[in-house]
């Protein structure tokens, strides 16, 4: 394994990406997303790598030739964020539905208007039912890391689905934090070979791809998507597995802090996971039994294991970075929904971090509080009711 390095986020992946050295990267440039590109096209025109980096006018363009270059057979990146990700949104479900495993890390970046550049998750949660499988980074070491592993993911004949490999923009993008990267011999051996399923070059076994499906084809295939995300979960767990062997770093699909005990659950995603374990911490140290979890894959929704991780808890928070204006934040009517059946603990729906605004240990140990205290409302806004 190589020595620790200093590096931010941005750069963190475009190591992996080099390391993977992919056949064909299409992308545009957007804050805070810009590094990951920008530094990738200096390895391809340093010759660190085989890559086609190709050019283009628009986000919408970078997603389209990612789908035709996965379909021809090409293992294929891209990154983006917040609008960026916003106009390629014709071309998401296209991707998924093609079954093209297209790798593409998302710097999250809250969506204008009005107009802002900084950190929260509207991009990523408006594009959660595009049929992309979805991870979340809490750090730098996981946003390397699952740029590691998402092709695994993408790739395996059971899922065959895009990759969208999200990290808090600014706070994980451009933040220089220690990491620990593999080696390129151990990732490129980890990795594999892209060995396309449905080619559509393969001319000895020739292919359609993106035709016209009538009503009773168009449903079975959708169906085909739900399958294939089902069965993502294995794969994420047999990848983690995996890679858990030749890193020593172990991840699941959710993680959990100090819940086995805890009377309340925090239920957070991204960075923000790091902040609210040392929340716990501070308010374990004071006597209340708190813990917290972020669910790492997001899609597909990991109900069955937020239930075991948060069944007959007395309460639980769901902490969410974007909100559906005139309904509640995204994951909270999901984690509701994970917990029907059982016994429903009190559930508390908190807004956080719009637009960048700061995340602190001092606000999230004052919702926790009123949480454990029963004070908090079901549905209150950080900043504004706490």
């Amino acid at each position: 394994m190589a020595d620790e390095i200093g590096i931010n986020g941005d750069n963190a992946v475009a190591l992996a990406w080099k390391q993977i050295d992919p056949d064909v990267c299409a992308a545009y440039p957007i804050t805070p997303q810009t590094i990951i590109v920008e530094t990738f096209s200096e390895y391809v025109a340093n010759g660190d790598v085989g890559t086609e980096f190709v050019c283009v006018e628009s986000e919408h363009s970078a997603l389209t030739v990612c789908v035709a270059a996965a379909s021809a057979g090409a293992r294929t990146f891209t990154a983006t964020a917040s609008q960026g990700l916003a106009y390629m949104w014709e071309m998401l479900p296209i991707a998924s539905a093609m079954r093209v495993p297209i790798v593409m890390a998302v710097a999250n970046r809250t969506l204008s208007g009005p107009i802002n550049i900084h950190n929260d998750h509207g991009d990523a949660m408006s594009a959660r039912d595009c049929g992309w499988v979805m991870i979340f980074a809490e750090n730098v070491q996981e946003a390397y890391d699952n740029a590691v592993m998402a092709p695994r993911i993408a790739e395996h004949p059971d899922v065959q689905l895009p990759v969208m490999a999200n990290l808090d923009g600014f706070i994980l993008t451009h933040a220089i934090e220690r990491m620990r990267p593999l080696d390129t011999a151990v990732v490129r051996k980890f990795v594999g070979e892209h060995k396309p399923l449905h080619p559509l070059l393969d001319w000895k076994k020739p292919v359609s791809h993106g035709l016209m499906d009538g009503p009773e084809d168009y449903y079975r295939h959708k169906y085909q998507m739900v399958e294939a995300m089902e069965k993502a979960f294995g794969v994420c767990e047999k990848v983690f597995a995996d890679f858990a062997k030749i890193s020593g770093r172990k991840y699941s699909i959710v993680e959990e802090y100090m819940c086995d005990d805890a009377d309340c659950v925090a239920v957070i995603l991204g960075s923000s996971f790091g902040t609210m374990k040392a929340t716990v911490d501070k308010l374990r140290a004071e006597g209340l039994k708190v813990g917290a979890c972020m669910p790492r894959v997001f899609r597909p929704w990991p109900a069955k294991q937020l239930a075991k991780v948060l069944g007959g808890k007395k309460a639980v928070l769901v902490m969410d970075k974007h909100v559906g204006v005139g309904a509640y934040g995204p994951m909270y009517p999901e984690v509701v929904a994970a917990l029907a059946g059982g016994k429903m603990p009190k559930m508390h729906n908190c807004i956080y971090g719009l637009g960048g605004q700061d995340a602190t240990v001092a606000g999230f140990e004052k919702i926790l509080k009123a949480v454990a205290s029963g004070k908090a409302k079901e549905l209150s806004f950080m900043g504004v009711d706490v």
